[in-house]
């Protein structure tokens, strides 16, 4: 498994319903919360390996409606 996240900039007015079209629309959705800054939402995806980053991310975040701009981090260890 590789795990990204995707950090979303929103239309105004438009992150609770970005966020809920994520949860309930992308499978590889695993957690969604709202953040304060540049971006409004940061979400953490698990893609099984070999899944295309890229293309995962513009066909099924990008083109969600209310999505204006996002910047995707890959994250290589979890330590606990």
């Amino acid at each position: 498994m590789q795990t990204i996240f995707v950090q979303i900039k929103c239309q105004l007015g438009r992150a609770y319903s970005v966020a809920d079209d994520l949860v309930q629309t992308v499978e590889q959705v695993s957690e969604v919360h709202s953040t304060s800054g540049q971006y409004d939402l940061m979400v953490k995806c698990y893609l099984e390996d070999g899944t295309d980053i890229g293309h995962f991310v513009t066909e099924h975040i990008q083109t969600l409606p209310g999505i204006q701009d996002t910047f995707t981090l890959i994250a290589f260890k979890a330590f606990s």
